[in-house]
């Protein structure tokens, strides 16, 4: 591997999920994300982190 990349284990392999959700409503927040400085990506993770952890399952 070339300098500063980082290995990844298994465990941390990223993969894919497909939502299916209405243009307005992901336009909508793709705007709002936008304008706080953050990607979809990246709210729809911490949105996973923070239900799993409300919902007891924080093994995640």
């Amino acid at each position: 591997m070339g300098k500063g990349k980082k290995q990844k284990s298994d465990k941390d392999e990223e993969v894919k999920l497909v939502v299916r959700i209405e243009a307005k409503l992901r336009d909508a927040f793709i705007e709002a994300c936008q304008e706080m400085d953050t990607t979809a990506s990246r709210e729809v993770r911490r949105f996973i982190r923070d239900f799993l952890t409300r919902s007891g399952k924080t093994d995640a």
